[in-house]
C-alpha cells in the first residue's frame, strides 16, 4: 500500500507587477493505492500547481509532500526514485510526445532508464505496453506521433506512463483536448487500469460530470483551497458549498450529467 500525502501546503508566488499571489492556500488530502480522487477547479484554481509539486517541478513554499510517511527527496537518487513510482499524463497528447521519435522509442526510454525489464526483455515489454492500452504493437510501434489520432496518442502517453510501474498516477486533464467521442474511452482505459494495477490516481478536470463518473471521492478547488470534498455521488448530487453548486449548475445537461451515473463503454482505440 503506497500512501501519499499533501499536508497543509501553501504555494506562492512573486508576480512582477502584481506582488505575491497565493496560488494553494494551506491544501491537505491523503491518496493511496487502489483509490481515484477527482480534483476539481476553474482555470487559476489552483490544479496544475498541484500538480507541479506532486511531481517536484515546484516546491512548496510551506507545507510538506510525504510518500509513506517519508519526505520527498529533492534530488539525486531518491528523487529519482520517486518519480519513477508517481507518473504524470498530461494535458496535451500532441505536444507531449516528441515528434521526432517513433512510438517504440517512447516507451522504451524509461524502460532502460528505469531498468524495469533486462534489456533483452525490452521490445517484448514496449509491445506488451501497448496492448495494455488497447493499440495494436504491430500497426503503431515504428510510426511518429502525427501519424496517430488524439486518443491513440494519449493511449501511447498513458502506456509510457505505466513503464516505470508507478504506484501513483497523476493525470492532468487528460481527456480536455480529445474529441468528446472518444473522451469516455480513455476515461474507461483509465478506470480499468487503475483498477488492475492498483494505481493510485488523482484526476485533474474542470468537468464534475467526468470526475463524478471516474472517481470514489472528490476535491473541489477555488483560489487554492480545497472549498468542498467527498465521495463523489455526495459531492455532486448534494452540493454544499456556493462554487460547487456553480460547476454542477454550468454543466450543460445537468440531468444527463447529474440525474443518474454515467455508463461505461468499453473503449475504442481511436
Amino acid at each position: 500500500m503506497t500512501t501519499l500525502e499533501v499536508r497543509h501546503v501553501t504555494k506562492v508566488y512573486n508576480v512582477r507587477g502584481a506582488g505575491r499571489m497565493k496560488a494553494l492556500d494551506d491544501v491537505s488530502f491523503a491518496l493511496g493505492s487502489h483509490q481515484t480522487i477527482g480534483l476539481v477547479g476553474q482555470s487559476g484554481s489552483g490544479k496544475s500547481t498541484i500538480a507541479k509539486i506532486l511531481t517536484q517541478l515546484e516546491r512548496p513554499t510551506s507545507g510538506e509532500v510525504l510518500l509513506d510517511g517519508e519526505p520527498i527527496p529533492r534530488a539525486g537518487k531518491g528523487l529519482r526514485a520517486y518519480r519513477q513510482r508517481l507518473r504524470m499524463v498530461f494535458q496535451d497528447p500532441f505536444a507531449s510526445l516528441n515528434p521526432y521519435h517513433s512510438i517504440r522509442h517512447h516507451l522504451e526510454r524509461p524502460l532502460l532508464l528505469d531498468r524495469v525489464v533486462p534489456r533483452g526483455q525490452v521490445d517484448a515489454e514496449v509491445r506488451r505496453l501497448l496492448d495494455r492500452v488497447r493499440l495494436d504493437p504491430g500497426s503503431v510501434i515504428d510510426r511518429r506521433p502525427h501519424e496517430l489520432s488524439g486518443g491513440q496518442r494519449q493511449r501511447v502517453a498513458i502506456a509510457r506512463a505505466l513503464a516505470s510501474r508507478p504506484a501513483l498516477l497523476v493525470a492532468d486533464e487528460p481527456v480536455s483536448m480529445l474529441d468528446v467521442s472518444i473522451r469516455l474511452g480513455v476515461l474507461n482505459l483509465l478506470a480499468e487500469l487503475q483498477r488492475e494495477e492498483g494505481l493510485g490516481v488523482l484526476y485533474i478536470t474542470h468537468d464534475l460530470a467526468t470526475a463524478r463518473h471516474f472517481s470514489d471521492e472528490i476535491m473541489v478547488l477555488n483560489q487554492g483551497r480545497v472549498v468542498e470534498r467527498g465521495p463523489a455521488d455526495a459531492v455532486i448530487l448534494d452540493p454544499q458549498d456556493p462554487y460547487t453548486r456553480e460547476l454542477r449548475a454550468a454543466s450543460p445537461d445537468p440531468e444527463k450529467h447529474f440525474g443518474r451515473p454515467a455508463a461505461t463503454i468499453a473503449g475504442g482505440a481511436q
